[in-house]
């Protein structure tokens, strides 16, 4: 049975793997991020929503030797806030598939999705959204998003939780408030397949080097 292997690596930080290949997403840089440990990652691939210190750092990514990828991968421009950009700037929604399985990384979305947004996003298995406000979307622009793309997986990310995430974000309890379906993780690591059963999955940040 085909699977994608989804590791939290902390804000909107994500590894997905499928025979061997890693994409990252979203790295951010060394002290960037309350709470979060220096990033240490190896990956075949490395994708970033825009060019942000807290999402687009390469230098604690170690390139693996090319290989041929598995996933294939579409984007979609939107923006990091309500304004068309003109606060934050652009924004890149990535999906990316692997044999059937759908997981798209909302990056730092700023705003509603349109309808022909939404067309173009599809039929999503595992969505990786904001939940944080101030930059991105807030609790309930992210529940109605869900609402709208209905995933059969919700990973939120890019929130405040313990020590983590920056003072203005809105605390990951103000999200799963909304939720009926929360399903509390032990580790970091989603294994996503056709049997993975429906639910908001948190994941627990660990410091983690590979």
């Amino acid at each position: 049975m085909p699977q994608i292997q989804i590791t939290w690596h902390g804000h909107s930080c994500f590894t997905l793997e499928a025979n061997g290949f890693r994409i990252l997403l979203d790295p951010y840089e060394d002290g960037a991020v309350p709470g979060c440990a220096p990033l240490r990652q190896s990956a075949h691939q490395v994708l970033c929503s825009h060019s942000h210190h807290d999402h687009s750092w390469l230098e604690g990514v170690k390139l693996l030797p090319q290989q041929p990828s598995p996933f294939s991968v579409r984007t979609i421009a939107v923006f990091h806030d309500e304004k068309n950009g003109a606060l934050r700037g652009e924004n890149t929604i990535h999906i990316i598939e692997y044999d059937g399985l759908q997981v798209a990384h909302l990056g730092d979305l700023g705003h509603s999705l349109t309808p022909p947004q939404l067309e173009t996003l599809g039929a999503i298995d595992a969505l990786l959204i904001p939940v944080g406000g101030y930059y991105t979307i807030d609790p309930t622009q992210a529940q109605q998003i869900i609402q709208a793309v209905s995933p059969r997986v919700i990973i939120p990310m890019h929130y405040r939780r313990g020590g983590m995430g920056f003072d203005v974000l809105s605390p990951l309890e103000d999200f799963l408030a909304l939720r009926q379906d929360v399903l509390e993780q032990k580790g970091n690591t989603l294994l996503l397949n056709r049997d993975t059963p429906a639910g908001t999955y948190v994941l627990q940040y660990q410091r983690s080097i590979s």
